[in-house]
Order: structure tokens, then C-alpha cells, then sequence
């Protein structure tokens, strides 16, 4: 699975992405997430144009999976990730984070943040799974700008299904030697 940004041009398939990846959710009860709208189009563009739009293609290069990322309180934020269930449980989600840690680590930004459900197999089991720690009200993780996500999104009808704050922190480069190594003689 290569991951490269996502071209403008796909940016329809990425809506196509994000709705089929929302019917499994219709099988939990939650048909009102299975039917919300994708981003739209200058939403999605927004994200390209500032370089956070990453997608997952499959050997014809068409996208299967893709990722948009925010910089929140210094740390790289999961505003969306949405795997084709076709492309599912085959690594994609999890190469598309970890190709976000990458950038977030060269940016110099700290952890990884998002917002998930809580009950949803596929959403926070999974994030814990991938090294990411719920965040509790009193965890001083929980920034002022998740809060703020977190807000908005209830006012969007997703608190409807038990919500949470997660974080991953982001291990740091070694550090690069120096000095001149010692030989020895055998």
C-alpha cells in the first residue's frame, strides 16, 4: 500500500470514500452517522492545498483510504480517517497514522490527538490498539482546543453515542552520534 497526497482531482472519491466507510455504522443503530455528508468539496481542497490530505492507493494508484490531519495545542489531530470497507482490515488505517506520525515527528509536534466513539469496535478499541490513551476530563492532555473539537462536535449530534479524547505521544528521533566511533583491535 503506497500513501501519497491526495490530488485535487480525487477529491469527489474521497467523498465516496467517507460514505461508504459510514454504512457499517448503520448496522450499530447510528444511521444518522452512516448518513451524514461527507466534507465538502472545498473542505476537502482546504486540506490538500495545506498539505494534511493524505490518501492510501491501491496498485492502479486509486485511493481505498485517506486521512486529513489539523495541528492542535502542538500535536498532529485526526480530523478524519475513512477506509473503503473493501480495503478494510489490511493495515490501511493504520499506515496512513503512522504516515502521519512520521510528518508529525519532522514537524516537530509532539503526539497524535483525535476524537472518537467510544463503543464503535473500529474506533477507539482500535486507536487503543494503535498506542493511542483515552483522555479524561482532568488529564491536562485534554487541551483546550480537543475540548473545543469536542464541543463542536457535540453541537454537530455526535455526542448522541458516547464520545472520547485520545492521545498517542510521539516518540522522538535518536539523536544523531557524534564524535568518531573507537575501533578496537580483536
Amino acid at each position: 500500500m503506497r500513501i501519497r497526497a491526495a490530488a485535487p482531482a480525487e477529491l469527489p472519491l474521497l467523498q465516496s470514500i467517507e460514505r461508504a466507510a459510514g454504512e457499517p455504522f448503520r448496522a450499530l443503530g447510528m444511521t444518522a452517522i452512516a448518513d451524514d455528508e461527507p466534507l465538502p468539496l472545498d473542505v476537502l481542497e482546504g486540506y490538500r492545498s495545506a498539505g494534511r490530505a493524505w490518501v492510501a492507493v491501491d496498485g492502479a494508484d486509486r485511493p481505498v483510504a485517506y486521512l486529513l490531519a489539523d495541528t492542535v495545542d502542538g500535536a498532529a489531530h485526526i480530523e478524519q480517517v475513512s477506509v473503503h470497507p473493501d480495503a478494510a482490515r489490511r493495515g490501511v488505517g493504520r499506515a496512513l497514522i503512522e504516515h502521519l506520525a512520521e510528518a508529525a515527528r519532522e514537524e516537530g509536534l509532539t503526539a497524535l490527538t483525535l476524537t472518537t466513539f467510544t463503543e464503535v469496535p473500529w474506533n477507539a478499541p482500535y486507536y487503543a490498539r494503535l498506542g493511542f490513551r483515552p483522555l479524561a476530563d482532568t488529564d491536562p492532555a485534554l487541551t483546550e482546543g480537543l475540548r473545543a473539537i469536542s464541543h463542536a462536535e457535540a453541537a454537530h449530534g455526535l455526542a448522541t453515542w458516547p464520545r472520547v479524547c485520545m492521545r498517542r505521544e510521539l516518540e522522538r528521533p535518536a539523536a544523531p552520534r557524534t564524535g568518531r566511533a573507537v575501533r578496537t583491535a580483536p
